[in-house]
């Protein structure tokens, strides 16, 4: 059995209004650890599991860090998560809930993975937040399930950061026989896909800006730079005051708290950033955050 749930995938009347489109939602806020990450982290640590690794080791203090902490628990593997000291008291709660030892090192995601990989020894699996086959083959299953459920999207809108929910969304695609393009959407001061199409290459950005933390890669993975030669991939970056906006707007109107990483996304919906009327269905990402809180989002408004 996978690790991961197979979550709700619901029309949404509001945006399909906005957008003059069947606006389908896939509901990864809803898997047990918070998001979309259990799919290919799951899927990676319950491979190593079954190659004899006795431990897990991980870099990240937000959904990818908790899906491995998930992972180790629902295994009976131990954890260890190294965070930057920037993560928040409350990511480091939900890790220790999860029963992962957290190390904090450094104030950059790059610092503290340095030390992750510093430490593994000879029965350890690293898990990597984003750049892994192993885990985009596990994010393909999103659209297997959508597919099961009789929707064939005419598109795909989500949101990027390093490029992993993008790599498993086109595998997806993939087998399932979809030639559709992918509206990859980011902050603006989180764009390190944009700065990939525009260098021509990944490309690593100076610093990281805004409220959308889970977008925080300074890199894409090369992988997800890759797929734009093979497939349409339409990059748009939205403000972080828009991407808060869509998820109090979204919380109104389906009752889900989501992070401002995924509300970049919707915020490409919710401001009609995409002419979207001549599609008869398309698919939103909803993909979760593990770490958000209401109390969070109106301070990031204020």
């Amino acid at each position: 059995m996978p690790l991961h749930i197979n979550t709700p995938l619901l029309e949404s009347l509001p945006l399909s209004r906005l957008n003059h489109t069947r606006v389908w939602m896939k509901m990864e806020a809803m898997q047990p650890s918070g998001s979309f990450k259990i799919r290919g982290i799951g899927h990676a640590c319950k491979q190593h599991y079954a190659r004899g690794a006795k431990r897990f080791i991980s870099s990240s203090g937000g959904n990818a860090g908790l899906a491995v902490a998930y992972a180790g628990r629902q295994l009976g593997v131990p954890v260890i998560v190294v965070i930057p000291e920037t993560t928040s008291e409350r990511a480091r709660h939900l890790l220790r809930l999860e029963g992962a030892e957290v190390r904090v090192q450094g104030k950059t995601w790059a610092e503290a993975n340095q030390m992750a990989l510093s430490l593994l020894e000879q029965n350890d699996a690293f898990i990597h937040p984003f750049d892994d086959p192993l885990l985009w083959e596990g994010h393909a299953s999103l659209i297997d399930e959508v597919v099961a459920e009789g929707v064939r999207p005419d598109a795909v809108i989500l949101s990027v950061g390093g490029g992993g929910l993008l790599a498993g969304i086109d595998e997806g695609l993939r087998r399932n026989q979809l030639d559709i393009p992918i509206y990859a959407i980011e902050t603006e001061g989180m764009a390190s896909f944009n700065a990939a199409l525009v260098s021509g290459q990944p490309t690593t950005l100076p610093e990281l800006t805004g409220v959308a933390t889970s977008l925080g890669a300074r890199q894409v993975c090369q992988r997800a730079y890759n797929l734009t030669k093979h497939r349409e991939i339409i990059a748009l970056t939205v403000n972080d005051n828009q991407a808060v906006q869509a998820c109090l707007s979204f919380l109104d109107d389906h009752r889900t708290l989501v992070e401002p990483a995924c509300g970049a996304a919707l915020a490409a919906l919710y401001e009609s950033k995409i002419a979207l009327n001549a599609m008869s269905n398309v698919l939103i990402i909803v993909c979760g955050g593990s770490t958000a809180t209401s109390t969070s989002l109106q301070g990031f408004k204020g």
